[in-house]
């Protein structure tokens, strides 16, 4: 357990862990002076469903410091399963507010993944928003296999308290349990969207698409096979239901 104020829980199986807001500060300060490794996972349907017939990435799950929910039927399994409630978390608004309290401690980050047209407009908006945050590194996901090793080798000699990760990088955030050994401390998250939400070449779904649990249907132009979530969903609530009639 990274800390007292993280209680973890288990929706079919698979850590789901609840951190109220007020906490979170707490629980990032614990993290970074651990002296040791942490990867945060933000936790979709979709990847709790996955979790469920990949081993790899159930051990991911397991392994990490902290799972925290984004989707909403996750709340609701909770519930109905009357576990402890989780707090959901909207994504780009968790990164932020994580970037704000490494901020505020004089903390550092390094960025991987995404165009370099898109990183490096990211890491300008970055900065501009949050200047005590220091920048220590950043390459895109363009990398070929035989380079790979150097990219980690400067990730390990930047020493980032923060190691932000978007999409491209091989294995998309399966990258970091897999290279985690090559790090010393500090905490590694990725997240799809960011650098292109970054870099405002992508909007992020508005707060009521979110809050509503829609927030799929932002996603559905590029990601057409979004439209057949609602199997996805189906699946998900007879588990939840037969999970809740195995333990009356």
């Amino acid at each position: 357990m990274v800390h007292k104020r993280v209680q973890r829980i288990s929706i079919l199986k698979v850590p789901v862990d609840i951190v109220a807001p007020e906490d979170l500060e707490t629980v990032v300060q614990a993290m970074y002076s651990s002296g040791k490794n942490h990867q945060v996972i933000l936790l979709s349907l979709a990847d709790l469903m996955r979790a469920r017939r990949s081993g790899e990435f159930r051990t991911m799950l397991s392994g990490a410091s902290l799972v925290l929910p984004i989707s909403l039927p996750i709340i609701r399994a909770a519930k109905f399963l009357k576990r402890p409630l989780p707090q959901r978390y909207e994504p780009f608004d968790f990164i932020i507010r994580l970037l704000s309290i490494l901020e505020q401690w004089n903390k550092s980050a390094y960025l991987f993944g995404s165009s370099p047209r898109s990183l490096l407009k990211a890491e300008k908006n970055i900065k501009a928003t949050f200047p005590g945050l220091h920048i220590v590194g950043r390459h895109s996901s363009l990398v070929n296999r035989t380079f790979m090793p150097k990219v980690i080798e400067a990730i390990r000699k930047a020493t980032p308290t923060l190691l932000l990760a978007g999409k491209g990088i091989p294995g998309g955030e399966r990258w970091i349990p897999r290279n985690l050994k090559h790090f010393n401390a500090g905490i590694h998250l990725w997240c799809s969207d960011v650098f292109d939400v970054f870099a405002e070449r992508r909007q992020r779904p508005s707060e009521g698409l979110f809050a509503s649990g829609m927030e799929w249907l932002h996603y559905l132009p590029r990601h057409q096979l979004h439209v057949f979530r609602f199997l996805t969903l189906f699946r998900f609530k007879i588990l939840v239901l037969w999970y809740r009639i195995r333990h009356l």
